[in-house]
């Protein structure tokens, strides 16, 4: 039967505000720090890797819970003007939709977030017709989703149950506890971490060995490793990819357009080295732009990377 959509994003929702300046270093005591620019855009791990892959081509849509609000009704009509299908996004007029504000230096970033909606979608909210009809379902941002995590591992067995794949970007761990992806990562497909997160996971300093740990239970690791890289792992593989010269704007959503350019070739069955090579390209055409999708990549953009 043929599937409705590629993927399927389950996660957060929520637009950021990014301020920017080279140097930026806030003071409190009342202290006003001047920025170069500020701009209001699609935010959240799983907004901006949902744009990432329509961008690339793949039809995706997104279940996730904003608020009846400005900034709700922002992110809905951002990502349907980038080909993601919103018609599964709750409404709660109960809820505030999300903020993160990023305050860039370009190779560097702090974010301070109002949780809002972002922890309110539950697995059960995840229909099993909605999983019908998709071909593969993501995962973002564990830590901060702490009404889905309880029923992530059953979600995902659902998932499989019903022939996708699965694939997790747990993101940093405000707490930096790292408890509960353990048990998860026996049901997920493709673990998407970056090599800070891989290293906290494991508790093992070096990336290519907690690469290789941490797909003893993924079945395929993809590590990102920002100016050097990434690298993947399946079983006792390991590949390396170099990054690719890039003006770094900001670094925001690079790990998730990784994320798409990895997923779009993994669906597409290409190799585990093409696959990362395509997805180092998209994370690093993101950060030559402001913001986590002004900048994404069109699949021919990303293929003059890829030998």
């Amino acid at each position: 039967m043929e599937k409705q959509y590629d993927i399927l994003v389950a996660g957060e929702i929520n637009p950021d505000l990014v301020l920017s300046s080279p140097d930026l270093e806030p003071r409190f005591d009342q202290h006003e720090t001047l920025v170069d620019s500020a701009d209001l855009t699609i935010g959240s791990s799983c907004a901006i890797f949902a744009c990432g892959v329509a961008r690339l081509g793949l039809r995706v849509a997104i279940i996730g819970i904003v608020g009846k609000d400005l900034f709700g009704d922002f992110m809905l009509a951002e990502m349907q003007q980038r080909g993601v299908d919103i018609s599964h996004v709750i409404v709660d007029p109960g809820c505030e939709t999300g903020l993160s504000v990023i305050l860039s230096r370009g190779h560097d970033r702090a974010i301070l977030t109002h949780t809002g909606s972002i922890d309110a979608l539950h697995a059960w909210q995840v229909t099993d017709d909605l999983l019908i009809k998709s071909r593969h379902l993501h995962v973002a941002s564990y830590f901060l989703q702490t009404a889905l995590q309880p029923g992530l591992p059953e979600l995902f067995l659902r998932a499989h149950s019903f022939g996708l794949t699965t694939s997790l970007d747990t993101n940093w761990d405000p707490a930096e506890q790292w408890t509960g992806v353990q048990s998860l990562l026996g049901l997920t497909d493709i673990f998407l971490p970056n090599a800070a997160e891989a290293q906290a996971i494991t508790e093992l300093p070096d990336t290519d060995a907690a690469a290789l740990s941490l797909a003893q239970h993924a079945v395929i690791v993809a590590v990102k490793q920002g100016a050097q890289g990434a690298l993947a792992a399946k079983d006792k593989q390991l590949i390396h990819s170099s990054s690719i010269p890039a003006k770094v704007v900001d670094t925001v959503g690079a790990g998730d357009s990784f994320d798409a350019g990895f997923l779009y070739a993994y669906l597409n069955h290409w190799s585990m080295g093409n696959a990362l090579k395509l997805a180092t390209a998209c994370g690093a055409i993101s950060t030559q732009s402001a913001g986590g999708t002004t900048g994404q990549a069109t699949l021919e953009e990303a293929l003059h990377y890829v030998n």
